[in-house]
């Protein structure tokens, strides 16, 4: 036997030689193909059978005699070889084999890259494999991976380097409706799997083109819409989320203009109009009113005086939102224009805001005069909608960034910063409104978000972009008109190419902007990259500001991504606006005492638990009393939102509540402070409960509670009440003669409403007070 090993060495030591000799020759006639390269050490458990094959034999067959010996060892470093001598006969055939195979190659350049499929040898075993050879010089093996590459994939231009293989993020599109062309643009530039009809298994993100309920057999992934955002977006609620935080924060939420809700505040609006023309006989306001569902530009028309409204005449009453019309705005080319930004709400839970670097700028189509009784119908000077100028016969389309009626806002900017405009103080000022404006709409959509996605029941986590429609004022002060829940993403435009016929072009300017906002969602909302959002302490003190690319800027080149366009903006800045969310923490209160999972609606009992939880009746304050204050609250909501089917306390009404009780218990402060003070009392009661204190959660003296709400409840010298509640006769349950509980109940009940907000226009009660 060792003879005939002798004569195989020689052999194999000849072929090796002419081998390397071809390998030179061919080297230098065609130097751009890849040369033989010794297997990667990731690869180590295999053995590519070249012309060294039959020295490594032999050093295998000495190691599986020691493996005889030690079979301990070998089984953990080089398998299991419990017949040792089968495995030197197989050893020995494959040598045989190779032998033979290797003679009828000699002369010919013994390459990795000419043969199709090579052999491989396991270590320690002799077992010979075939697997296809790719260009980078590794050997595949048929339906078999190597425990050290599993995950990983070669690089092409070097077999030492390895990076991660990962599967391509799939998404659902069967939904998506008019953003379909720049979702499969931003998609196929990422190279991720798209599926326009739906998949049998779960996809990574599902892009839907309305609501959140578009589909509703979704229990993993990410969904590009919040649950609740379409009806909190809606111009009413919008109105009354804002109104809420400008009782709390007047100086912070001055961006958006004073609004009456109609028709429950037609007598309301009307009063306050006809008092201001009394006192100023030159005053001439002029008001736009607004559809609560209306969209494009839709029902939008232009009053002088309460009577010229559409709604109130006649049998049908449409809900609309009526607000105080912007007359001095900035203008260019003597146009008036608006700005349409994208916001990313990334989530929740924590709250997570980002904004786009590059937004739109829509021009009207007729140059801007101030309202006069003779020009409030002309839609194409005082509204700046999209869908109403693209009918007027001036409209420009552009295949330019900088210039039409529609244009990017970065190219406006760089037209103010050439006048000397202080483009970082605009900027600075437009996330300010934004944040604020996402911090009022979060606690409802909390609210809505647990109802459909429960604690503990499987779903998906949200996104969403949202449209945000700001004009600048004269003096470059951004103001909010409206959020759009679902803001167009078409990249194309209908445009008449002979008389009659009309067809879709692409928007350069719409595609620069919207494909990079998708695209970039995506990038950010993909699986493997998402993580925690870190505030850094040192970022939250610098200038808010958003740097802007050149106008013309094209996307990236050589099929590498550009930088994102999306700037995060909170919790970045969260040490500037954290104060502003006292309403989230009343939320979490009405959450906690909900009770039934997936409800919105508080019941009687929820609300007796959250008072007696909180201790927060007394003898001023009695259980009867927050029966009748519930029933009453809830009654006046109820009429409020008639398209509501259930029934309870819901989320608004619930505030509502809360600031009464508020300013009842702590009548010498501001509304503000008054609110904190009674979450503080609240919240020290509830952790105390929770701690599970001495004498159990309910284990408090009634008489010291009842001495300090007394005391907590006088009201001081040249101090009034909140005038959202005043009253003459707000010291009614304090007269020591009311010891009935029958004359407490009538009393209390008088007192609440005293204090109540304006009741529903056919009450025909109103006050001057908004």
């Amino acid at each position: 036997m060792s003879d005939y090993y002798e004569k195989v060495k020689v052999q194999l030591e000849q072929m090796k030689s002419s081998g390397e000799g071809a390998e030179k020759e061919e080297a230098s006639t065609e130097p751009d193909e890849a040369l033989v390269s010794s297997p990667p050490a990731s690869v180590s458990p295999f053995q590519t059978v070249h012309s060294s094959c039959p020295t490594a034999a032999r050093q295998n067959g000495s190691k599986t005699a020691v493996t005889g010996r030690n079979r301990s060892k070998s089984r953990s470093k080089l398998g299991k070889d419990e017949r040792n001598s089968s495995y030197k006969q197989e050893s020995e055939y494959a040598l045989h084999e190779t032998l033979v195979a290797a003679n009828a190659n000699v002369g010919k350049p013994h390459n990795r890259i000419d043969n199709e499929r090579q052999m491989l040898q396991i270590q320690g075993t002799g077992k010979i494999l075939q697997g296809k050879t790719e260009t980078n010089g590794n050997t595949v093996i048929p339906n078999q991976r190597p425990k050290e590459t599993k995950g990983f994939s070669h690089n092409k231009e070097d077999g030492n380097k390895v990076v991660k293989r990962r599967k391509p993020v799939t998404v659902d599109t069967s939904k998506a409706k008019t953003s379909m062309e720049a979702l499969k643009l931003s998609i196929r530039q990422l190279k991720w799997k798209e599926f326009p009809v739906g998949r049998r298994s779960a996809c990574d993100i599902y892009w839907h083109g309305v609501s959140f309920h578009d589909n509703d057999n979704i229990v993993s992934g990410q969904v590009n819409k919040f649950p609740g955002m379409i009806e909190m977006l809606r111009k009413i609620n919008l109105s009354r989320a804002v109104r809420t935080m400008q009782e709390l924060f007047p100086e912070e939420y001055n961006f958006y203009p004073r609004s009456w809700i109609l028709p429950e505040e037609y007598q309301l609006f009307s009063t306050q109009i006809r008092l201001a023309k009394d006192s100023d006989a030159s005053l001439k306001p002029t008001f736009i009113v607004k559809p609560d569902g209306g969209s494009q530009g839709d029902g939008i028309y232009l009053i002088r005086d309460p009577s010229d409204l559409r709604v109130i005449a006649g049998s049908q009453t449409k809900q609309s939102v009526v607000q105080e019309y912007i007359h001095k705005p900035l203008l260019i080319d003597k146009l008036k224009f608006d700005i349409r930004l994208y916001v990313l709400v990334k989530s929740l839970e924590p709250l997570e805001i980002y904004i786009a670097k590059e937004g739109l700028s829509r021009f009207c189509t007729e140059p801007y005069q101030e309202p006069s009784q003779k020009n409030l119908s002309h839609v194409f000077m005082h509204l700046t909608n999209y869908s109403l100028n693209i009918q007027s016969g001036n409209f420009v389309h552009s295949n330019s960034l900088s210039s039409g009626s529609k244009r990017t806002f970065s190219s406006v900017l760089y037209r103010l910063a050439s006048k000397g405009v202080d483009i970082k103080k605009v900027w600075s000022d437009i996330i300010s409104l934004v944040i604020k404006t996402v911090i009022a709409l979060v606690p409802e959509l909390k609210v809505y978000y647990q109802a459909d996605i429960p604690p503990g029941k499987p779903g998906p986590s949200c996104f969403q972009i949202l449209g945000f429609d700001i004009l600048l004022m004269k003096n470059l002060k951004p103001v909010l008109l409206e959020v759009n829940a679902n803001p167009s993403m078409r990249i194309e435009h209908e445009q008449e190419v002979s008389p009659g016929v009309f067809e879709y072009v692409p928007s350069p300017v719409d595609e620069e902007v919207k494909v990079g906002v998708i695209r970039d969602t995506l990038r950010l909302m993909d699986p493997a990259q998402r993580k925690p959002p870190v505030s850094n302490p040192e970022q939250q003190q610098e200038e808010m500001s958003v740097e802007v690319g050149s106008p013309e800027q094209g996307p990236g080149e050589g099929g590498v991504l550009p930088s994102l366009c999306l700037k995060q903006v909170f919790p970045k800045y969260t040490k500037q606006f954290s104060y502003l969310r006292t309403v989230e923490r009343i939320t979490a209160l009405f959450l906690r005492f909900l009770g039934v999972k997936g409800n919105m609606r508080l019941g009687p009992t929820g609300f007796r638990t959250f008072i007696r939880n909180c201790k927060l009746s007394n003898s001023n304050l009695s259980m009867a009393s927050v029966d009748i204050l519930y029933i009453d609250i809830t009654r006046r909501w109820s009429g409020m939102l008639p398209e509501s089917r259930e029934s309870g306390m819901g989320l608004q009404a619930f505030v509502e509540a809360f600031f009464y009780l508020a300013q009842r218990r702590f009548k010498s402060l501001s509304l503000r402070e008054q609110v904190v003070s009674l979450l503080e009392v609240c919240e020290a009661q509830l952790e105390n409960q929770v701690g599970g204190g001495p004498g159990g959660p309910l284990a408090e003296d009634s008489t010291s509670s009842a001495r300090r709400s007394v005391s907590c409840s006088r009201t001081q010298p040249g101090r009034t009440p909140h005038p959202h509640y005043a009253s003459t006769t707000s010291q009614a349950l304090l007269a020591p003669q009311l010891y009935s509980p029958a004359v407490q109940r009538r009393a209390s009940s008088q007192d609440y409403r005293l204090h109540q907000r304006l009741r529903p226009p056919q009450t025909h009660k109103a006050s001057v007070d908004n």
